[in-house]
């Protein structure tokens, strides 16, 4: 089940269910139904996805300095893309410029 987020600053933004789940969890947010992120929380939001990102990026660096040399043979031999799945920071953008249109204009942002 896809997720729609709704704000009067923005467009709606459709997410599909595993990474509109991740985010929210980030959050801290129930994903069982309705919720909101009010304005009030928008800037603790916007820093816990920003956090959650950095590390993800960290931990993405540590590992590709440890990768052995048979991780790297299997990668020559993968197809094109398989081994660069979609990082946070690319998942996160369209929610995080939704938070800081929302946080600029007084607006909660519902799904």
């Amino acid at each position: 089940m896809p997720y729609k987020f709704k704000s009067r600053a923005t467009a709606d933004l459709i997410m599909l269910d595993a990474t509109a789940r991740r985010l929210l969890d980030i959050l801290g947010k129930d994903t069982t139904g309705h919720g909101i992120i009010t304005v009030e929380q928008i800037p603790g939001a916007i820093a816990a996805l920003e956090q959650a990102v950095q590390r993800e990026e960290e931990q993405r660096a540590a590992a590709k300095e440890t990768q052995d040399a048979d991780e790297d043979a299997q990668r020559d031999e993968a197809p094109a893309g398989a081994w660069d799945p979609v990082s946070l920071r690319q998942r996160t953008a369209p929610f995080l410029d939704m938070l800081k249109r929302s946080a600029a204009q007084g607006r909660e942002v519902t799904w």
